[in-house]
């Protein structure tokens, strides 16, 4: 049996550190910036992160004057809120060789959880186990689908923030795929529109959904969808979409009805 991981933290949706039968966020955390480097080094928790690269992703190109007391003093305040938690030293964060990388080593985190959820679901489609894959992309897309440190914009927060629809979007077929295959048609629909809405050059979901008007009975639909997407790709990009995309509309087009 598995033992409990010795914290839980949520990057997606509020900024969470659970640990010690404490619930962390805001204030309790240290303070904005401890939460934003929390999620900082959270996000890259296998790979230290410089003193310049953690300033940088703290405060972008307008860092204060006295950048190293001030980040001194963001980790000070966020080993202190992990201190109070029960962490033992170094207290949630290890600095060394002038790095700054989490110590949390069995720690859950939301975004690994995610990511791993995601490619047991896609594992398990491409297996044919349609409930594994259900159960586990249902886990990838709650998580993944919630917000990511809104207030901000800084480069990697917004790397972050699209890794996380790419991996929503990918969920959301896996998703899409389970139902129409259970007969489940107008879930099946809205799971593969909801995520080639969000992405309209994401040709999978294209496909994705024609599949599911199709299994629904719907050709002449599943063919508008391709008319639409057709139309995006020449007049955004010039181009048509790939082969893929077209051979589905085909195999729609000649399916007897």
């Amino acid at each position: 049996m598995l033992s409990a991981p010795s914290a839980r933290v949520y990057l997606c949706g509020r900024v969470t550190l659970e640990c010690g039968g404490l619930i962390l966020r805001d204030g309790a955390l240290g303070g904005a910036q401890s939460r934003l480097l929390l999620a900082f080094l959270g996000t890259r928790r296998t790979r230290p992160a410089s003193r310049m690269e953690t300033i940088e992703a703290l405060w972008g190109c307008a860092p204060p004057p006295s950048v190293d007391t001030s980040l001194n003093v963001i980790v000070s305040k966020f080993r202190a809120a992990v201190r109070g938690a029960g962490v033992p030293p170094p207290h949630g964060l290890a600095t060394e060789s002038g790095t700054l990388q989490l110590a949390l080593a069995d720690a859950w985190f939301d975004i690994e959880a995610a990511r791993a959820s995601l490619d047991a679901a896609e594992g398990a489609l491409r297996l044919d186990d349609k409930p594994g894959a259900w159960a586990a992309a249902n886990v990838a897309a709650a998580i993944a689908r919630q917000s990511f440190l809104l207030e901000e914009d800084a480069a990697w927060v917004v790397r972050e923030r699209e890794a996380l629809q790419r991996t929503w979007r990918r969920a959301s077929i896996v998703l899409s795929v389970v139902s129409t295959a259970g007969g489940e048609h107008q879930l099946g629909i809205q799971h593969a529109a909801e995520a080639y809405a969000a992405e309209p050059f994401d040709e999978v979901a294209c496909q994705t959904l024609m599949r599911a008007h199709a299994a629904a009975g719907n050709r002449a639909e599943a063919l508008r969808v391709f008319a639409r997407c057709r139309r995006f790709f020449r007049d955004e990009l010039g181009a048509e979409p790939s082969d893929q995309t077209a051979n589905t509309f085909l195999a729609i087009l000649r399916a007897k009805s």
